[in-house]
């Protein structure tokens, strides 16, 4: 029955976050929508993962369309608030000062007691509900986990971020050294046919 509520719990916990990755392909706009109650906790992060220069604009509005926060060519950054009133808010990215590369972000969006095992265990009693050796020690680890997970994440971000610059440069390297190669051979035909031209012997026709 204990691990059953911890599951349950758990369930609970994850299902108040957005965590994905998507394209935003140039010259457009993607916009995601939470349905928020006032009073909650709420942090934002997000991050381009390939494309492009590495940067997106960011916009988060309330309902009524009031912007909390705006992030213009931003590689990645992250806000953080508390919900004033009820109602669905609105995250737009877009990529729309960029004619050629579509772009790969990640977003996380997090709401509430996110980041607790055990919220508002008995707030139906408002009262504590006293935790069992077993339940203390669950919350705990769901913790370390969730702390794991997020650090897993960023690690693979910024590997994904790491081996897309370097694809990049190996492919400017070898287009720059076929173009050495191209010239270099080039400048070989020339200079034979030129010095083929000094031996040549021209016939003159009297």
């Amino acid at each position: 029955m204990v691990l059953s509520k911890i599951v349950a719990f758990c369930v609970i916990a994850f299902v108040k976050a957005i965590e994905l990755t998507f394209e935003l392909s140039d010259s457009a706009n993607q916009c995601f929508f939470e349905d928020i109650k006032d009073g909650i906790d709420c942090v934002i992060e997000y991050q381009v993962v390939t494309g492009g220069q590495y940067d997106v604009d960011m916009t988060l509005e309330d309902k009524e369309g009031k912007i909390l926060y705006k992030g213009v060519k931003k590689q990645y950054d992250s806000f953080s608030w508390k919900t004033e009133t009820e109602g669905t808010y609105k995250a737009c990215f877009s990529n729309e000062f960029s004619t050629f590369s579509h772009k790969v972000v990640y977003m996380d969006w997090q709401k509430g007691d996110e980041g607790q095992l055990l919220p508002n265990v008995d707030r139906v009693t408002s009262r504590i509900a006293a935790m069992t050796q077993l339940e203390t020690s669950a919350s705990a680890i769901g913790d370390r986990l969730r702390l794991i997970d997020d650090y897993q994440t960023h690690h693979r971000l910024r590997e994904a971020t790491g081996r897309k610059r370097a694809e990049d440069l190996n492919e400017r390297v070898l287009l720059w050294s076929l173009g050495q190669t191209a010239i270099i051979i080039t400048l070989g035909i020339a200079q034979v046919l030129l010095l083929r031209s000094f031996f040549t012997e021209k016939r003159t026709i009297f």
